[in-house]
């Protein structure tokens, strides 16, 4: 007898282990990657928000938690709207992406490793402004931290290259009375950018929370329609919805080969309404690679303070910020960003002494072959830690 009951025993406790390891395994890659800002409207007046550092209440599904913080870098609607308030940090995140990608099917092993490999996108233009497309490799010196790359191991120009571009567009009360003009161009955007089975968009409308109104498709129809079912109404969580568009649809969002990221946030820029700060916002762009163009709908004359916002989040993502005068100049803005992003070069190098510290990097690049060409790029990036 005592025999069988160990024999039983011992079954027990492989079948309690059997049950427990996935559960183990689950969440440990849930923890792979960052987590993204509580939604807004989630949160209760009976239900107070958890302190800074606890995980937030699962009890709706449509919550996004808020990311776990240091506690000497403290975020409020308040202090992410302003940028002297906001934490400061270095303007680029490294090429190499550091978060980790999505859970992949169960069918499918993945392999994940550090890879000691540059990119950087970058443009170039002559004295009056024009995009300047016909370069080469030996045309451009790569300063990396100061020192030459080790080895250059890819050049080319962007012209061709697929797109996947997200489209966020501010549809809180601040932006009522010009939304309908917005919409317009940013549909003659879409119908002229996107190319049908090469480049893929989607469409998500901002207030309080992020609303994807269009996934990715290449149909420019679908895209429009997407647009067109936008409302304005509510506040304003506009580094909320970036920090969405970044990891929850264009990190994890399959590419067959070499692919641009860009984001075109179109907003006035004021927040009052995020979980995430400004620079969360920007370090979710630079983790998934992505370029952010910014066009203001403010219709002032003057720079606004949330002028000021956009251009940091431009500027920081190696993007461009924008700042029609008039209503019609809104189209303009698109009609620049489209060029652009069909006037690029990509640079793919292994840096000199690299080493997985976690160390900011600075990236310069020079024309060394012709005079008054002005470059514009990232100004650098942490290296991955170990």
């Amino acid at each position: 007898m005592g025999k069988i009951m160990k024999v039983r025993f011992l079954i027990c406790l492989l079948v309690s282990l059997a049950l427990l390891l996935p559960a183990i395994a689950g969440q440990n890659s849930a923890q792979e990657l960052p987590s993204a800002p509580s939604a807004a409207r989630q949160r209760s007046s009976s239900q107070p928000a958890p302190p800074s550092g606890e995980p937030a209440p699962q009890s709706k599904p449509a919550a996004i938690d808020a990311p776990a913080r240091n506690d000497a870098t403290p975020s409020t609607s308040a202090q992410s709207s302003d940028p002297q308030n906001a934490a400061p940090k270095a303007p680029d995140q490294a090429s190499v992406p550091q978060a980790e990608a999505p859970p992949a099917d169960d069918s499918i092993t993945t392999i994940r490793k550090t890879v000691n490999e540059v990119h950087v996108v970058f443009t170039v233009t002559d004295k009056h402004g024009r995009y300047i497309k016909d370069l080469k490799k030996d045309d451009f010196k790569i300063v990396d931290d100061s020192k030459p790359p080790e080895e250059i191991r890819s050049f080319r120009s962007e012209t061709d290259l697929p797109l996947q571009v997200g489209l966020l567009i501010d549809a809180s009360n601040s932006v009522r009375d010009r939304f309908k003009f917005e919409q317009e161009a940013a549909i003659e955007f879409l119908n002229q950018t996107i190319h049908p089975k090469y480049d893929e968009a989607f469409v998500v409308g901002f207030d309080v929370t992020p609303e994807v109104t269009q996934d990715f498709t290449g149909n420019t129809e679908k895209l429009s329609i997407g647009i067109r079912s936008l409302r304005p109404g509510g506040g304003t969580a506009m580094f909320d919805a970036l920090y969405f568009a970044c990891r929850d649809k264009l990190m994890k969002q399959p590419q067959a080969g070499p692919t641009r990221r860009a984001i075109i946030l179109l907003s006035d820029g004021d927040d009052n309404q995020s979980h995430v700060s400004r620079e969360e916002a920007i370090e979710m762009a630079q983790r998934a690679e992505v370029v952010v163009y910014t066009i203001s709908t403010n219709l002032t004359g003057a720079s606004s303070q949330g002028d000021k916002i956009l251009a940091r989040i431009a500027e920081a993502t190696g993007g461009r910020a924008y700042v029609p005068f008039q209503i019609t100049e809104v189209a303009n803005a698109f009609g620049a960003i489209q060029e652009e992003l069909r006037s690029q070069y990509a640079i793919g190098y292994k840096p000199a002494d690299f080493r997985a510290d976690g160390h900011y990097r600075t990236i310069e690049i020079l024309a060394v072959n012709q005079k008054g060409l002005h470059i514009r790029n990232r100004h650098g990036y942490y290296a991955p830690s170990r």
